[in-house]
């Protein structure tokens, strides 16, 4: 595709100023046409065009695979445009007009439609099918120099044009198309050859101002508008010789926009970049063929305080084909579920778990960590009286992860020790100097790797972050064999030297950040120990490229480390439960305390009507954040009279509302329920946070301040 388009289009470089942007999106329009609730879309196309004798063995036919020698176009069933006469009304009407763009020959069109049956063939036939219009059995046509069909600043000359008629939008874009549907097709469209026009008529949105506008994916918009939404983006490589190349772009996205909430950020973030609920984007070409919704963010990487601000772009347009075909479905709206997608899902949170994301992540955490005041001496009570063989325990043992009762972990001896402060890095738009080790002075070096294991290999360099990912002159590292020698003495007669470096190892390559690449190396089944392999590192750079030798010896696998035996009886002694952190609207002079303010920006903010966020990372519950200012609270303490009362309320209030958290996330996970909310349009997949913090929302507190067990036993009687 990168080909075609510099061949066809040398001058594509200025389309990332509007004005050229613009004019080259007049090639390509989707018009809305129609009333409002009854929308028709016109779709023009400045292209190659069809002669109407060639209708039936191109825009008419189906399954003749007339794209398959050619790479830079997508298809191959030649049944895509058949796929769209299913949304046009329930006629299904569909018309197709196309003129050569040599200009020589007749402007050809047809009509196609669903075939009406009769009463007497309603009867008699099973299935429906298509017909298409033709007069004493050719496709009309007749000569043109240009029409008026309503395109946006031209008249047609030559290419083609489509109108399907009353077609079904999906939901969230039946307003103005150059608003919506626009933001759709960004999304789908994630990286697309030509810019495209969107465009409704005055006729349908009179007092709307902005009827017109392009759009050039996804990836573009996120890169021109980093400043606003986008904290921080990144990209991660991983190949091997079993699958091909991944590239893997993540986006994280700004907890807070300026001039906006955070529940305003989040809702904007999401309006804007989340239309179609695809947290996981798996492209080829561009062209977005299936995604994995935020479950993949908050399930697989268990990064549930980041599920609505990353994006994440997974490009498979190198992947092996026949890896790729059992991937996605010829419908090209979702990948298929096979052993394939499980791998490539795999490998996809393999790589990011080894990425900047981590460091991200942990940054997001601490924020709402909490190191005031032991709240939990109610936790520490219950476990000590807890039987440890109950059922009870077994079932929290399953859930929470294990620490030794009573003793609490140590953060401050976890963490590393900060390095001291490094002089401030000074990024350059492409690179000055490219040298292996952590200081850059290393010279051919030796690189041991255990057979089994991996590396992690790094190079110094000034270039800027955003070198590997930026739409404009973008670099790359390249990682290739220069020389592999095993360590056998005797054998066959004729080399046996792979030619790539994926044939003996798996590479994951980062992006430059603040001055170093990293890349990760773990040798494939096609190395033993003492094999010794030479390998350079190209840096690429306009008029200049930079290398680095290195070598990599095949050492012995590590041995594992052996596991501290314990007994049945310590095992037993171990129950670590989520903490309870109490969370307040407003700070408190002399009290260290947990605000609203702290949790802004994060999935787990608060207001009056919230009256409980739990935190999960994975199947594993971190932490019970309490609204200690709830309105439920609050209008509870309004039948109360004594600051004894108050106090007991509160205490009653937050220990119900944890444990009742700790039991209802426990159990529906046990049982391995799965959640849906139905939101008139669409059908939403909620996880148990959500659905644990929704039940409180609902009358569930107000339900346990006011009806304690002998409050119920009294009303029975």
């Amino acid at each position: 595709m990168e080909e075609a388009i510099e061949k066809f289009f040398p001058d594509h470089k200025k389309w990332d100023l509007p004005s050229f942007r613009k004019a080259q999106s007049e090639s390509i329009q989707i018009i809305a046409d129609g009333q409002r609730m009854e929308t028709s879309l016109i779709i023009y196309d400045d292209g190659e065009g069809q002669h109407p004798e060639d209708f039936e063995r191109t825009f008419l036919s189906l399954l003749r695979g007339n794209k398959n020698e050619i790479h830079f176009v997508q298809g191959k069933y030649n049944m895509g445009g058949s796929g769209a006469i299913v949304f046009c009304g329930k006629k299904r009407y569909h018309l197709i007009a196309s003129k050569r763009y040599d200009g020589k020959g007749k402007f050809g069109f047809t009509l196609i439609r669903q075939h009406p049956f009769t009463k007497e063939e309603e009867e008699k036939k099973k299935n429906t099918w298509y017909e298409y219009f033709k007069i004493n059995g050719q496709i009309p046509s007749f000569e043109i120099d240009q029409l008026d069909l309503g395109l946006y600043n031209r008249k047609f000359t030559t290419g083609t044009i489509l109108k399907l008629y009353s077609y079904d939008l999906p939901p969230g874009s039946r307003s103005v198309i150059s608003r919506d549907l626009n933001q759709s097709i960004n999304e789908f469209l994630f990286e697309p050859a030509l810019p495209v026009y969107t465009i409704d008529k005055k006729e349908r949105y009179p007092d709307d101002r902005n009827l017109e506008r392009d759009l050039y994916g996804l990836k573009r918009r996120l890169e021109e508008e980093k400043s606003k939404y986008v904290d921080d983006y990144f990209l991660e490589s991983y190949k091997d010789k079993e699958i091909g190349e991944l590239k893997i772009t993540c986006y994280v996205f700004k907890p807070r926009i300026e001039g906006k909430t955070a529940k305003e950020s989040r809702e904007s973030i999401q309006r804007e970049f989340f239309k179609n609920n695809m947290s996981v984007l798996f492209s080829l070409n561009g062209q977005v063929h299936g995604h994995f919704t935020s479950e993949f963010i908050s399930r697989t990487l268990k990064m549930q305080l980041i599920k609505d601000y990353i994006l994440i772009h997974v490009d498979c347009t190198n992947l092996h084909y026949a890896f790729r075909k059992e991937l996605f479905m010829a419908s090209r709206d979702r990948l298929k579920q096979g052993e394939e997608t499980s791998r490539l899902r795999e490998i996809v949170a393999k790589v990011l778990l080894k990425s900047k994301l981590v460091d991200i992540y942990k940054k997001r955490k601490d924020t709402i960590s909490f190191a005031g005041e032991d709240k939990n001496e109610l936790i520490k009570s219950f476990t000590k009286n807890l039987p440890l063989k109950s059922e009870l325990l077994k079932l929290l043992n399953q859930t929470f992860k294990l620490e030794e009762k009573g003793e609490k972990p140590d953060k401050e001896k976890k963490e590393k020790k900060r390095k001291e402060k490094e002089e401030e890095f000074k990024p350059e738009r492409f690179p000055t100097y490219f040298k292996y080790g952590k200081n850059g002075k290393d010279e051919k070096p030796m690189i041991k790797i255990p057979l089994g294991g991996e590396k992690v290999i790094k190079f110094k360099t000034d270039v800027e972050n955003e070198y590997f990912v930026r739409v404009e002159e973008p670099g790359e590292l390249k990682i290739t064999l220069l020389k592999h020698t095993n360590n056998e003495t005797e054998g066959g007669t004729k080399p046996g030297t792979p030619k790539e470096i994926d044939d003996l190892f798996y590479v994951q390559k980062s992006n430059p950040q603040d001055g170093t690449i990293k890349i990760v190396l773990a040798p494939t089944d096609e190395v033993k120990v003492g094999d010794t392999v030479e390998i350079k590192a190209t840096l690429t750079s306009p008029g200049k490229d930079f290398d680095q030798i290195f070598l990599v010896k095949i050492v012995e696998k590590e041995k594992p480390k052996e596991k501290i035996k314990q007994t049945k009886d310590e095992e037993e002694n171990k129950i670590g439960l989520p903490d309870l952190i109490l969370v307040y609207k407003e700070p408190k002079e002399g009290e260290e305390r947990k605000t609203w303010a702290d949790l802004e920006g994060t999935p787990l903010e608060m207001g009056y009507e919230t009256v409980v966020q739990p935190f999960a990372e994975g199947d594993i519950l971190q932490a019970i954040y309490v609204n200690m200012d709830s309105n439920v609270l609050k209008n509870y303490k309004t039948t109360l009279k004594s600051a004894e009362q108050y106090e007991a309320a509160e205490k009653r209030y937050y220990t119900s509302v944890y444990f009742h958290t700790l039991f209802l996330f426990t159990i529906s996970k046990n049982k391995k329920y799965s959640m849906k909310r139905d939101e008139g349009e669409q059908v939403k997949d909620v996880d148990l946070v959500e659905y644990v913090k929704d039940i409180f929302e609902s009358y569930y507190a107000q339900f346990l301040l006011n009806f304690g067990m002998s409050e119920l036993v009294q009303s029975l009687e």
